[in-house]
């Protein structure tokens, strides 16, 4: 099997060094060429041709991002990995938006880059493990918010009922859970249906339960 052939690109040439050291030494990886700037880099991968691209995110002339979405567009076959110092989520979906195989933080460790750049030599996509806890726990807060904005125009005691509505309760079940009179949780129900724009208890169950009401409602 024939050596991976990489580009390096960062706009520090101590960076380069420390880089074309640790992955020249592995007889499975060739370094071919580096680059400093954006334009360099993309003249490089245009002339040379690699399998691969360790591209810095943050570049002097414009970012790592675009020149790796240049990349991406001009030569298809060419992955790129990203490298950078920052864990910014937003930067890690724009990279992936780009067309990047993958996100590495420069403090990874010298086993874990090899391992990312072999990974993305066989075409599999990386994530720095602080990227990726990041992504998910911003994908599990958005999910969040979007379930909690299902409720949002309910009350506190209406979003108990619904919970209760949502357990198959009748109204004199739910009043008895909640303290109420019967008409007044026969109220409430009546008020949900109408603030959620449903027609009966079988739809304000099933929208309960769809949005996950029991991470919204206190424990009884």
């Amino acid at each position: 099997m024939s050596a991976l052939r990489l580009v390096l690109v960062d706009d520090h040439q101590v960076v380069r060094l420390g880089l074309r050291a640790l992955l020249d030494s592995e007889p499975d990886i060739m370094i071919v060429g580096e680059s400093g700037t954006a334009a360099e880099a993309i003249q490089a991968v245009g002339q040379l041709q690699p399998d691969i691209v360790l591209m810095d995110i943050r570049l002097p002339d414009q970012s790592g991002i675009a020149a790796c979405q240049q990349v991406r567009q001009r030569w298809p076959a060419v992955q790129v990995l990203m490298l950078t110092s920052f864990a910014d989520e937003d930067l890690v979906l724009d990279a992936i938006s780009a067309g990047a195989a993958g996100y590495v933080l420069k403090q990874v460790g010298t086993d874990d880059l090899l391992r990312a750049v072999r990974a993305v030599g066989r075409g599999d996509a990386v994530l720095d493990p602080t990227v990726t806890r990041q992504l998910l726990a911003r994908v599990r807060r958005a999910e969040h918010d979007a379930h909690g904005a299902a409720f949002q125009d309910l009350s506190e005691r209406e979003l108990a009922v619904l919970a209760l509505v949502a357990e198959g309760k009748t109204n004199a079940e739910i009043a008895a859970a909640l303290i109420l009179s019967e008409k007044t949780a026969r109220n409430h129900v009546s008020t949900i249906l109408e603030k959620l724009d449903l027609t009966n208890r079988i739809e304000a169950a099933t929208y309960a339960v769809r949005h996950h009401i029991e991470r919204f409602v206190p424990e009884r």
